[in-house]
């Protein structure tokens, strides 16, 4: 397997840059798709958008854009040696050794651990001497072989040893090779150097980035080098994609300070609660691997150095920033939005296990849908079932098998939606505090429901349960009480503050605040309802699935419980707004295909089924790249498309799926009439923008 990876006709040579670094990608795509590898225009975009979201110039002069996607047919690796160098975002300057890493997207584990040893191999100067100095592409290939080679031989004897042992016993096994040896699969690995590190600090350390190919191994392999030079003892846990072999026991137990570097969350930091910790991004630990160390020993003699909470996981995502660096304002929105898509499954599921029953066993269905489903069976059938209305006692519509499945789908949609509010709650209490704010969380948001306070309710427990655990973890306890915080003693004292302040101080007020806004809202009519509906669409298209998006979603389906005609209608609205960006956008570019770079144009194709599916954030690619183009002309669109569903009389009874849930809207022919004329406007509108008020030529395609 190994031999495929690179061969000569992947190599080029003294090779004059064809521009800046979105050029020299354009070229490394060509070379390996020349091969039959990728396909070339595909490659290229998943190299690009790598590059857009983490600059992949490294230390020593070199670059190495990588990628996992689905336009990669066979894994790759292609070598480019610049007469120039170019730019690729270094701090210590530009690149002229450029390694295209192609992995495609069901890439297996051993490939992945070849490519995570060729990026332990680069962060070696010796290594980087021997491919600027290679005068063949045969030399080239061959060196890049000879790193990847032991590797390969060694996966399926590693593999073997881990399947033969226990679970401990595994880990060390795997993390018994001394450094500069193959590590790859998340491998822990001391690097002690040649001094005695007896007596010394031991130091944990764990590197990981988004994709988990390059970047995750080369900064393992700087902190473990630079643990060598100074003679300390260090292990590493590489959470990257090759697979992740956790450290054992006994080196947790040992060890005095954590080092983290990483662009992403990592798992499992509840294992080193108390630890002196050390955090930066993954690339820091590339450049500045030394004084990493250095700052992690210097943190085990300091009594006032940051530590792990006692819950791990208080940390935001924010690509591995200390999340105490963040403004408050930042935290409390990540929080928020954290909530909202944790509790949309809930709402996606419940919502449309509502509509099924509707659909199926009639409008009337919710009268009766938890006595037929419990009193009745597939046996015996129920008959048309009395219930009472606001005109008096009436019969079901329906009867006998259709009512009894309606009433089960209803009963079960029901009981999903009766958990949106503690999950919003929850949740939110989670992105703030981590675990140790889950159950106050859930227990606050079940509370805002029992007294009437509704979503506002989990809004306000949550904020209050995340930062009081919050506050809970930054307490620094005993080493023998730290394992009891996060699951005992946080818990249940953040549920015994919010729980009280809820039953005794703000329930009441927050039931009677959401009584006058439900009331308000939904009973708009006329002129105003309309209103409503422009309102609605200008949020949902302002920033595309951002937190103005998130509160007009939010809106819309903690009405839907009511199974009111006005709650059906406004989740039309926003449902249907919501559609509209992606979609003008892709009709934009299959009208004007100059004014769109070929990645837009891909991207456009893609956002044509994510705008049917009602994905608002299919258009983010084309908002980032020109807001003040895109923004607007999506935000007149939405509006349009609000107003006319609103004065249609359009409902829906599903909160998600657009399109494809065609059978809970009504009446469907002004849902689709609504969306096709605000993509019609915001079409234009972008178009006109982009051709009209740009100040330059259209892109050549």
């Amino acid at each position: 397997m190994s031999s495929q990876l690179m061969t000569p006709d992947l190599v080029r040579l003294e090779v004059d840059p064809p521009g800046d670094k979105l050029a020299v990608i354009g070229l490394m795509a060509d070379v390996i798709a020349a091969t039959g590898r990728a396909d070339r225009d595909g490659l290229e975009a998943g190299l690009l958008q790598r590059e857009e979201s983490f600059a992949t110039g490294m230390p020593g002069g070199f670059a190495i854009p990588h990628c996992r996607t689905e336009a990669v047919h066979e894994a790759a690796l292609g070598f480019l040696r610049l007469t120039e160098p170019v730019d690729f975002g270094s701090a210590d300057g530009p690149a002229d050794l450029i390694i295209g890493i192609a992995a495609p997207a069901g890439t297996d584990n051993q490939h992945l651990q070849l490519l995570a040893q060729l990026s332990r191999a680069l962060i070696r100067p010796e290594f980087l001497t021997q491919l600027r100095e290679a005068t063949a592409p045969e030399q080239v290939s061959d060196l890049v072989m000879s790193v990847l080679e032991p590797a390969a031989q060694a996966a399926p004897e590693t593999a073997a040893a881990v399947a033969s042992a226990d679970g401990g016993a595994a880990a060390a096994a795997t993390s018994g090779a001394t450094t500069g040896e193959a590590a790859t699969g998340g491998a822990a690995t001391p690097a002690t150097g040649g001094a005695d590190s007896a007596g010394g600090p031991v130091l944990l350390a764990i590197t990981s980035c988004p994709t988990g190919i390059a970047h995750t191994y080369m900064a393992a392999e700087s902190l473990e080098n630079a643990a060598k030079d100074k003679g300390v003892e260090l292990h590493v846990e590489t959470q990257g994609s090759g697979g992740i072999t956790p450290f054992t026991d006994e080196q947790i137990a040992r060890a005095d300070a954590l080092i983290v570097a990483a662009d992403v969350n990592i798992s499992g930091r509840e294992r080193f609660a108390g630890l002196p910790l050390v955090e930066h991004p993954v690339k820091r630990a590339i450049s500045h691997g030394p004084q990493m160390i250095d700052e992690a020993v210097a943190a085990v003699s300091d009594p006032g150095a940051k530590r792990v909470p006692a819950g791990g996981d208080a940390k935001s995502s924010d690509s591995g920033s200390d999340a105490q660096a963040k403004s408050w304002p930042r935290r409390i929105q990540a929080a928020v939005m954290t909530g909202v898509s944790y509790m949309i499954p809930f709402v996606a599921a419940g919502g449309l296990l509502m509509a099924l029953g509707f659909l199926i066993g009639g409008f009337d269905v919710a009268f009766v849908a938890n006595d037929v489903a419990v009193g009745s069976s597939l046996t015996s059938l129920p008959g048309q079932v009395e219930y009472e209305s606001t005109t008096g006692m009436l019969l079901t519509e329906r009867s006998g098998l259709a009512l009894y499945l309606g009433a089960v789908f209803f009963a079960l949609g029901s009981t999903g939606m009766g958990f949106l509010v503690a999950a919003l709650s929850g949740y939110i209490a989670f992105g703030l505090a981590g675990r140790p704010g889950i159950a106050p969380g859930f227990i606050g948001g079940a509370i805002s429901v029992v007294v009437g306070a509704g979503f506002l309710g989990g809004l306000i427990t949550g904020l209050l349960a995340g930062l009081i655990a919050l506050w809970f973890t930054t307490l620094k306890p005993p080493r023998w009480l730290a394992g009891l915080m996060p699951v005992v003693i946080i818990p249940l004292l953040t549920t015994l503050v919010v729980g009280g302040l809820m039953l005794l101080f703000l329930g009441r007020p927050l039931a009677a605040l959401m009584t006058w806004l439900q009331d308000g809202l939904t009973g708009m009519s006329g002129t105003s309802a309309i209103l409503l509906g422009i309102i609605l669409g200008l949020m949902m298209c302002f920033d595309l699935g951002g937190p103005v998006n998130k509160a007009a979603y939010l809106f819309a389906t903690a009405g839907l419980s009511q199974g009111t005609e006005a709650s059906f209608q406004i989740m039309a609205a926003v449902m249907a707004a919501g559609m509209v960006p992606p979609l003008a956008m892709a009709l934009s570019t299959v009208v004007r295909k100059k004014l769109y770079t070929p990645v837009e144009r891909e991207n456009g194709a893609t956002a044509w089924l994510l705008g049917a599916a009602f994905i608002s954030e299919g258009a983010i690619p084309f908002g980032a790249a020109d807001p003040l183009r895109v923004i607007p002309s999506c935000m007149v669109g939405g509006a349009v498309t609000g107003a006319l569903v609103m004065a249609f009389g359009v409902g829906s009874q599903a909160p998600h799926g657009g399109i494809f849930v065609a059978f809970a809207i009504s009446p469907l022919w002004g849902f689709i009439a609504a969306i096709i004329a605000g993509t019609l406007v915001a079409a234009a509108l972008v178009t006109i923008a982009k051709e009209v008020l740009s100040g330059k030529a259209a892109v050549a395609a």
